[in-house]
């Protein structure tokens, strides 16, 4: 089971990488980042609700980066 550390932990993995490689789709970000796909999602729920991504629609694909 996860915690919401865990959940915090993995979400700055992917902010991480978001900003070392910008813009990125989930799938992307699913294999980059070394953790379940259930918590990559959590975690970029997390990032989302902070106000950490921008997402933009590529050719109906969802694209995510680091605000800012």
């Amino acid at each position: 089971m996860w915690t919401i550390d865990t959940i915090g932990v993995t979400a700055g993995e992917v902010w991480n990488f978001l900003s070392n490689h910008g813009p990125a789709s989930v799938t992307t970000i699913e294999h980059e980042v070394e953790a379940p796909k259930l918590l990559v999602h959590l975690a970029l729920g997390w990032l989302a609700r902070e106000g950490k991504l921008t997402i933009e629609e590529r050719k109906g694909r969802a694209f995510l980066s680091v605000c800012g």
